[in-house]
């Protein structure tokens, strides 16, 4: 049987789709080798904990005592619910996630440190975040922010 040339084009985009998620993200997340897009090891792995690079956990400013003066709290009991469809305080009209877009995502935009945030980049004074594991946060943003 002799497959026509769009039907070799999808299954050629379908292997490398397939192939492109099978790769470990562990070797993407450098100091958080066991980072997955999932809301509970984002949580666990980038708010509540430092890592190697010695970039500080997010709940080390972003906690209850300091929620008084940056007005969010990380702290495990409230992250989920403060961020997912939660607007911004100090830019008007972005929300700090939203589900299946991470590009539009505030959340993403102040840990890339877009020119277009309001304040700075996060961490305050880094180290930031790496590219991988932007690339997880925004996975799981893109999946639809799943409380898991």
């Amino acid at each position: 049987m002799r497959m026509s040339s769009p039907g070799r084009a999808a299954l050629l985009a379908a292997v490398l789709v397939s192939a492109g998620c099978d790769e470990s993200l562990s070797d993407l997340t450098g100091p958080t080798r066991d980072l997955t897009p999932t809301f509970s090891s984002i949580q666990r792995d980038i708010f509540n904990a430092p890592d190697s690079s010695g970039r500080p956990a997010c709940t080390q400013c972003h906690n209850a005592i300091g929620s008084r003066f940056n007005f969010l709290d990380l702290s495990t009991a409230v992250a989920y619910t403060n961020l997912v469809g939660v607007a911004s305080r100090f830019k008007p009209g972005a929300v700090r996630v939203i589900p299946g877009d991470p590009e539009n995502s505030y959340l993403v935009h102040k840990l890339e440190g877009r020119s277009t945030i309001a304040g700075v980049r996060m961490p305050f004074g880094g180290p930031f975040l790496t590219s991988g594991q932007i690339a997880v946060l925004r996975r799981w943003i893109e999946i639809g922010a799943p409380d898991n």
